[in-house]
């Protein structure tokens, strides 16, 4: 039988046991989880918090609910008593993160990045802790340093050296070079540089921990061998489930319009909620809150409205105080199933082998109810934001819409239509 971490002492034990499944909730990758409760035990016994890395690159002005997956772990850190280390991208941004990327992103002027970095911490003060904010060095909850601090005084030595230690062999073994060298698509030499940018920040502060999305787990890796060339101990890599967008498709992004944006009004933040495929309850609740599946999973299987709606309302509370929550659902209500809504609007029963796997494309959707002439006309009512579902606007053009329920269409301020899957 396997020694629990903390030895002899159970007290220990417990509390590394409380702190380690805390922090599992909702990662995908630890390396390693035994490394994590050892160094867990080690801060404890020895009174020395964590230093848990977070870092940002500021490549546009807004963060959004898929940024606070991450935000949120950082806080989780925080409350369990351990050193927030929140990184502002101002070199790495200039250069561009190529993780998950199919093509060359383009590279930013100082001048952008500054501009964007400008409105970051406000936004991810709404998550994370802002008490005692340090700029570096101390004791405090929150550290926040900018890599620009430290990369943009460097000479030209500095980053051959750099570049050193790092073989194309390992750099070629990320999945999205691979799949772009076998592609024939353009990589460019400075994307090899950001993953030993980006690891080369975990040796300037020290890190213990550093936290990302799935798609950062080799970044975080080399920040791993830098650390052991630096003779500092690794860091352990933790990393969290990509928040699916609005669409219940691609990840949340600004440039898919499929976001809820952190300094959006409670209105909109109840409202896009809304909009959210219901297959995708469970991830919500288990990325963005702390409510258990005890809790949630009867409610969604009960009445997946209500779930959406206490989800929708938790998260403008979340975002705005309560009871910004509350508030919202009953303008919702009273704007979208109260007022604006006919009490003779007409329902349709789509038949159950036209739409197989329970759900229709939206732009079929709207052409089936007549409220578009062709493709061409439904695609560019939603893209003028002139379609809602449920009462919320629809942002993405290729959603699939789930007809397992009765869902309520409108298009323009007059067309209603109630719409279900049939027999």
């Amino acid at each position: 039988m396997t020694e629990p971490v903390g030895g002899e002492d159970p007290a220990l034990a417990r509390e590394v046991l409380r702190q380690f499944t805390l922090l599992q909730r909702g990662v995908v990758d630890c390396v390693s989880a035994d490394e994590l409760k050892r160094r867990l035990a080690s801060a404890i016994r020895a009174g020395r918090p964590l230093r848990v890395k977070l870092g940002f690159d500021p490549t546009s002005s807004d963060l959004h609910l898929g940024h606070a997956v991450v935000l949120r772990k950082l806080r989780q850190f925080q409350d369990l008593g351990h050193h927030a280390v929140f990184i502002v991208g101002g070199a790495t941004a200039m250069l561009g993160d190529p993780s998950g990327k199919d093509k060359t992103r383009p590279t930013l002027s100082r001048e952008q990045v500054e501009h964007n970095a400008a409105t970051y911490l406000e936004q991810a003060f709404k998550v994370v802790r802002r008490e005692e904010v340090s700029q570096g060095g101390g004791s405090a909850a929150l550290e926040v340093r900018n890599n620009a601090d430290w990369f943009l005084k460097q000479g030209f030595a500095d980053f051959i050296r750099l570049a050193s230690k790092m073989t194309v062999a390992r750099m070629i073994e990320r999945d999205n070079f691979t799949k772009r060298m076998k592609e024939g698509a353009p990589i460019g030499i400075h994307e090899f540089l950001y993953p030993l940018l980006q690891g080369q920040d975990s040796v300037e502060v020290r890190a213990d921990v550093e936290l990302g999305g799935t798609d950062q787990l080799f970044n975080l890796l080399v920040g791993r061998d830098l650390q052991v060339d630096a003779a500092q101990a690794p860091q352990i890599c933790m990393t969290m489930k990509v928040l699916p967008g609005l669409d219940g498709v691609q990840k949340m992004s600004k440039s898919l319009r499929n976001y809820v944006g952190l300094t959006f009004p409670p209105d909109e933040v109840f409202g896009k909620v809304m909009s959210v495929p219901d297959a995708l309850m469970g991830t919500w609740y288990t990325l963005l809150t702390d409510v258990a599946a005890e809790e949630w999973e009867p409610l969604a299987s009960r009445d997946p409205r209500e779930a959406k709606a206490a989800l929708a309302a938790r998260m403008a509370d979340w975002l705005h105080g309560a009871p910004a929550g509350s508030d919202a659902r009953a303008r919702f209500d009273k704007l979208f199933r109260d007022k604006e809504v006919p009490d003779d609007v007409e329902r349709h029963l789509l038949p159950a082998a036209e739409t197989p796997d329970g759900r229709l494309w939206i732009v079929d959707l709207l052409c089936r109810l007549k409220f578009a002439a062709s493709r061409g006309e439904a695609r560019r009512l939603i893209q003028g934001h002139g379609v809602k579902l449920d009462g919320a606007v629809v942002v993405d053009d290729k959603l699939e819409v789930d007809l397992g329920r009765e869902v309520l269409v409108q298009a323009g301020k007059r067309r209603f239509a109630r719409v279900a899957r049939g027999a």
